[in-house]
């Protein structure tokens, strides 16, 4: 599950749109919303292409961003 708001402030910080950035992972800007948003899950060369262009670096920011955990009742396990 990607940190949305983690995503979105980092995106801004580094001055960049979010239509560029579907662009350069060749998606649609509605493409790129369903999977900021969490209704579609990125593609691991769409996680490795974000990284390389908002630079991050740390395997922990990367984790962090892209990897949270669910809060939400589906992911608990019985």
């Amino acid at each position: 599950m990607t940190d949305s708001e983690a995503l979105r402030s980092l995106i801004e910080g580094k001055g960049l749109k979010m239509k560029f950035v579907a662009e350069h992972l060749g998606l649609s800007a509605y493409g790129f919303q369903l999977k900021v948003d969490n209704r579609q899950e990125f593609k691991t060369s769409e996680v490795t292409a974000l990284c390389e262009l908002l630079e991050i670096n740390s395997l922990l920011t990367k984790e962090k961003i892209f990897f949270a955990k669910k809060d939400d009742l589906k992911s608990l396990t019985i």
